[in-house]
Parts: structure tokens; sequence; C-alpha cells
């Protein structure tokens, strides 16, 4: 029974994205949007029993920028969105999904039909006008979920945008851990695994936190190929340090991510910052 009205409760935040993306979205200006996102997710990751915990956010940008990301579940999408809203590169199937599928596409999600090489072209194309016109768009590199043990190659063809637009990309690193600080694979959404089983996994695998570590941006310079090799490299010495602990993070990324190794708390309510020192 607990299940079933936590269940309820995720339909009801559900219908009431849509109702806000209907009728609050057309009146809001682009920052009220994004926090109207930001607090939406946030809300959506308490009730699915999960916190936010953001480590080195002062390497954040927020415009023109290619974040790239490891890829675990459909929840990270929310996970992302919780700490700075950003339109997402998803399979087409998702835009068929009930609610889901018009919501994202309401947030500016592009669609990729990942089955026809051809369309490849098309989505670089749209993805570098909108990062030349100062947009942040969100791609998961690895072309699918893992359980988030470790990294899948990266693919390099997406990368391509980064290039032609001269923007710069930021790879970004999401772990979740469980309630005896483990790492944990409940929310991998991965193999045969449907929908809904993996959205029981989530509910009963609980309480979980999940963590996002902010690399510093890369310049996109003029091999795409190069640059998935080194945003690659970024994210899994990420995740290794993350399974290692807070030291290991500060041994195993160099740089600026060295002195940032405190974890910024997110409150799970509307009116924390995610970072806790800026405003949007």
């Amino acid at each position: 029974m607990k299940l079933a009205f936590r269940k309820a409760q995720l339909v009801a935040h559900l219908l009431h994205g849509m109702w806000t993306v209907a009728t609050r979205f057309p009146r809001a200006s682009a920052g009220e949007r994004l926090e109207l996102n930001r607090a939406w997710s946030l809300k959506m990751l308490r009730l699915c029993g999960m916190r936010l915990v953001v480590h080195n956010d002062e390497a954040r940008l927020d415009a023109g920028a290619l974040v790239v990301a490891n890829h675990v579940s459909w929840i990270d999408i929310y996970v992302i969105n919780a700490w700075r809203p950003t339109p997402f590169v998803s399979k087409a199937e998702i835009r068929n999904w009930p609610v889901v599928g018009w919501l994202a596409e309401q947030l500016g999600t592009v669609f990729i039909q990942r089955e026809k090489r051809s369309d490849a072209k098309r989505i670089v194309h749209e993805l570098a006008s909108r990062l030349g016109a100062g947009e942040l768009i969100c791609v998961f590199p690895e072309g699918t979920t893992s359980d988030g043990l470790a990294l899948l190659p990266f693919h390099a063809n997406l990368f391509q945008a980064a290039v032609s637009a001269s923007c710069p990309v930021q790879p970004v690193c999401i772990l979740y851990e469980d309630a005896q600080g483990r790492q944990s694979t409940a929310p991998a959404y991965i193999d045969d695994l449907t929908l809904r089983d993996s959205l029981n996994a989530v509910l009963k695998g609980g309480p979980l936190t999940a963590h996002v570590y902010v690399g510093a941006p890369l310049a996109s310079g003029d091999d795409r190929r190069l640059l998935a090799a080194e945003a690659q490299a970024v994210v899994g010495r990420a995740l290794r340090g993350m399974q290692g602990g807070g030291k290991a993070l500060a041994d195993e990324i160099p740089g600026p991510c060295e002195t940032t190794t405190e974890a910024v708390d997110v409150a799970l309510t509307p009116a924390v910052d995610v970072d806790g020192t800026r405003t949007r």
C-alpha cells in the first residue's frame, strides 16, 4: 500500500508538472521557467526518496556549453535539472512516453532517432546552432545506460556540435549512494528492465543520495574524438574519486577541482539555491 501511495504521489506530481508548463510557463521569464523546472525536479527526487549533493559547483557554466554526463537511469535527467535545468538530447522513443514525453518536448528536448545515422547530422547542426545562441544542452555520450560502476566508451559524434560552435564542454559525473554509504545500482535502468520495474527498484532502494560532480570546462578545440576522450577521462576520474570517498576525489582530480572537495548538500525545498551561495 505504501508503494502504491508513493506512485500515486509521483503521478500527481507529473500531472502538476504538465499544468505548470501549460499555464505558468507562457507568462514566465526564462529565469522563472528555470526555477520552476528546478523546484519541480527537486520535489521529484524527494518523492523518489532521494537527496542531491553537488560537488565543485563553482566550476558550473550557465550558458553556451555542452554538458556531458555518464548515464545510469531515467532519473539522471531529474538529477541534472535539480542541479541546473538543461535541455537534453534523448532517444526518440521517449517522445511517446505518457506525460513524460510531452513534458520533455515542452522543455526543449532534442529527440534523436538512433537507428538512423543520417539523423545525427541533423542533431549536430541543431545543437551547434543552439549552443552558438548561448544555450546549454546536455548529452549522454555513452549512448545508453549502465549500472554506473564504470563508464562505457564516449561516442564522439555529438561532440562535433561543441567543436562547430566553438563552445566549451562541461563534464559531469553522477553517482548514486545508498543509506549505508555504498554506491547503489538500484536506479540503473539497464538490460530488459521495464520502466515500472526500474521505478519500483528506486522506491524500494531508498533512501538514496545522488552525487553530482561538476568538472572544469574543456575547450572544444577542433577534434571531436580528442574532446570526447578528454571528457571521458574527467568523468572517469570523478567517478573513481566518488567511489573512493571525499579524499580520493581530491587526490584523483587535479587543477581547479582539487580545492573544492566539500560537497554542497542541496536541500530538497524549492526555496534553497542549488549551490547555497549564488542567486540565479
